[in-house]
């Protein structure tokens, strides 16, 4: 005798198992100390959310020419649109913004690019090309005084392009140099590992404004009379040897995580040392310390405000001195919420840049 079987059709879970009303209780309402913390979470959130939002927009003034359009007695956000230029270029001519534009809109968008969709060695000449070509390319041009182009004073740079040339230096050079110190610091010849290990201690041992400071005041003491480097210059030595030293322990953190029967098996098969390290240790090691790197970029940008103390207005130090000028005094609260809004929006792009270049680096990634 044979038994027919027959599926009974699918049912839905209930409605305490699916839907908004699953995921509150999960995620909110988990547990009686959860449940405590979100009532007071959302009572916080009750309590500061609506004067926020009637400052910043629905009580806030965004057009006009001058201080007299700002009545409505939330931000003044004319102050912000009438000193945007200045935010950007800080004191650079008007006439010559386009060379800013093009370095930083133009060579540097095509620098990326470039080096995302090329493969195998082509790639690696094209970060060697960014690595010697692209500083010189960018300070020609910003600076000028050839090929026909105007010089611009150091001096005149300022806001958003001075953060983001003093903060592209140190990361630009800090990885390379990070990683020639990390090696030089795993190396059995007592030299080498000496002299590494001395730089890195003694450039992580001062803090960055005692860096900068030195580099505007006092090295010019050592050099020999009627030598002359431009301030900006020495700053971004400064800085790019800061953090150097910083991204070398960074690295070296990676190299030490990487197991040892990599290393053993890249001797087995006879690779040399650069060998090596270039096509199995490094991969490996930078791989695991991306977020480590990342952090240390996050850090090196917030730390670009320290060049004010060598009379250089970056971002926030422009929209400090603008905050000052008499005909918009009593903004500077916009001026710092401005500040606060772009640094979050450049870090946290940093951030999702790391996240997804771990995910395309995971071993276990799917090609």
């Amino acid at each position: 005798m044979s038994v027919k079987f027959e599926y009974l059709p699918d049912r839905t879970p209930p409605l305490t198992q699916r839907g908004i009303i699953a995921w509150l209780r999960q995620n909110l309402f988990s547990s009686p100390l959860n449940t405590a913390l979100t009532i007071i979470s959302l009572y916080i959130i009750y309590r500061l959310l609506p004067p926020l939002l009637n400052w910043i927009i629905l009580n806030a003034d965004f057009i006009g020419d001058d201080r007299s359009a700002c009545t409505s007695g939330g931000a003044c956000w004319v102050f912000i649109a009438n000193r945007w230029e200045q935010f950007i270029y800080g004191y650079y001519p008007n006439g010559e913004r386009w060379r800013v534009n093009l370095v930083f809109l133009g060579l540097l968008p095509i620098t990326v690019l470039t080096i995302y969709f090329l493969r195998g060695a082509a790639r690696f000449y094209a970060i060697l090309a960014t690595l010697f070509l692209m500083p010189i390319i960018s300070w020609t041009l910003l600076k000028g005084g050839v090929f026909g182009l105007s010089t611009v004073p150091t001096k005149l740079w300022g806001g958003m392009m001075l953060t983001l040339v003093v903060s592209s230096a140190g990361i630009l050079f800090s990885l390379p140099l990070g990683i020639l110190l990390a090696l030089g610091r795993r190396s059995r010849l007592p030299i080498i590992y000496g002299a590494c290990t001395i730089f890195i201690e003694f450039w992580r041992g001062v803090p960055l404004i005692t860096v900068l400071f030195m580099a505007s005041v006092m090295l010019p003491l050592f050099l020999p009379p009627g030598t002359t480097v431009d301030a900006l210059l020495r700053a971004l030595i400064g800085v790019a040897l800061f953090a150097s030293a910083y991204m070398a322990e960074v690295v070296r953190g990676g190299l030490a995580a990487v197991d040892r029967g990599q290393y053993e098996a890249a001797d087995s098969i006879g690779l040399s040392y650069f060998t090596k390290m270039r096509l199995i240790i490094l991969p490996q090691a930078l791989r695991a310390v991306i977020p480590a790197i990342t952090n240390t970029y996050v850090g090196l940008l917030k730390d670009t405000t320290l060049v004010s103390i060598i009379g250089l207005y970056d971002f926030l130090g422009i929209v400090h001195s603008a905050s000052q000028d008499p005909d918009w005094l009593g903004y500077s609260i916009e001026g710092y919420v401005f500040t606060g809004i772009i640094y979050f929006l450049l870090c946290y792009s940093m951030s999702q840049t790391s996240y997804k270049l771990e995910r395309y680096f995971a071993p276990e990634r799917t090609r």
